[in-house]
């Protein structure tokens, strides 16, 4: 849908800024160890459950006499092992991530000791019968000591790749926000040069400017990390609203948004600092102004973003300054967030400063959806 538009004043958003709380692993609590309902790490357990069967056949007959039938029985019971202990951690990963680590792992070896057990008790049965011989409780004594060294190491190193994917997520969260610290003050400063500017010539309006201002804060303060896109928007125009109260009619803006983008997520505070580099170093230096236009698409699976403006030359290593770290600002928050998993490019060609950001599309888990409406601007 297309939507041109001239910037209008500010009016009251309280009712229009909804609280959204997706639900994520950013608010998930430190867990103790890996998911083991996801694939690659029950592929990885089947892995070195192989490895290990490899290991004990090897053990016992030696290269020279090695038994391929061997492998295949000690396969077949270790994996027996290995599935249901997936299965019933998984079920317990959120309430292990509640206890002390010492409970949560008295508990994880207990239930894989439990399987493991039950496990090499049938087959001790299986081969009494079949053998036609008594059940061999030393044999079994010996196996059960086996699997428990096994399971203790297996368990020590899911909890030892767990902790460190849990400090490199919290470091990598505390890089984001010290990344994003660095673009709300712009966002204020210039915020509060327009409110100076509206203080002696229109002070209910300038009253409305705060009102709204600290609404903008306080939902952007509030989602610190993956937000909604239509959150995003509506903090985005109201931005562009507010620095309309210093332009005028100078700015003017156009939002092309193709539908179905509502439960798509991304970085908070991603299009406000983009919009403001926009009018920064680009329609407030024309004297004439400008048109911000923003397009927003969906490409398989992926959100394009793309935001041009007309733009001055850039005749000064300052103002190349102030632009480039603006933009290199929030490549390092979009390389924190996704890895190599997005696209940031920008240009000045005729006259015309372009972004496009491409981004994996995530989008909100259907348990974290909240279907409210927005209240037209007043």
């Amino acid at each position: 849908m297309t939507s041109p538009q001239s910037a209008q004043p500010a009016g009251s958003i309280t009712q229009q800024i909804r609280k959204f709380a997706p639900d994520g692993e950013d608010s998930a609590q430190a867990q103790f160890l890996p998911d083991l309902c996801h694939v690659s790490a029950l592929a990885v357990l089947v892995l070195m459950g192989e490895l290990l069967a490899l290991v004990l056949v090897l053990a016992v007959d030696g290269l020279r006499d090695f038994s391929w039938q061997r492998l295949g029985l000690v396969s077949l019971a270790v994996q027996w092992v290995i599935l249901p202990s997936a299965a019933l951690l998984c079920r317990l990963r959120p309430r292990l991530a509640q206890l002390s680590h010492r409970v949560a792992g008295a508990i994880s070896f207990a239930v894989v000791m439990a399987v493991l057990l039950a496990v090499l008790v049938v087959q001790e049965w299986l081969r009494a019968s079949l053998m036609r011989q008594g059940f061999d409780l030393w044999h079994l004594l010996d196996n059960t000591l086996l699997g428990a060294i096994c399971a203790g190491v297996v368990l020590r190193y899911a909890y030892v790749q767990q902790q460190l994917h849990n400090q490199q997520r919290a470091e990598l969260v505390a890089r984001i926000d010290a990344l994003q610290s660095r673009i709300r003050p712009h966002f204020l400063f210039n915020s509060m040069n327009s409110l100076a500017s509206l203080i002696a010539i229109d002070p209910e309006r300038a009253e409305k400017l705060v009102e709204d201002l600290s609404t903008l804060f306080r939902a952007s303060l509030a989602d610190s990390k993956m937000v909604p896109l239509e959150q995003e928007l509506t903090l985005a125009r109201r931005y562009l609203q507010i620095e309309a109260l210093r332009l005028g009619e100078r700015l003017r803006q156009s939002w092309d948004i193709d539908s179905g983008l509502e439960s798509a997520v991304i970085p908070s505070m991603l299009l406000q600092p983009l919009l403001e580099n926009a009018v920064l170093h680009g329609v407030a230096r024309l004297k004439q102004g400008g048109e911000i236009q923003v397009y927003l698409r969906q490409l398989d699976n992926q959100l394009q973003l793309v935001i041009e403006n007309p733009a001055p030359a850039l005749d000064s290593n300052r103002e190349r300054r102030g632009n480039g770290m603006a933009l290199e600002n929030i490549r390092q928050r979009l390389a924190a967030h996704y890895g190599h998993r997005y696209r940031f490019q920008s240009e000045l060609e005729d006259g015309i400063y372009r972004v496009e950001v491409i981004l994996p599309m995530n989008n909100i888990p259907e348990t974290g959806k909240r279907s409210e409406k927005m209240e037209p601007a007043l």
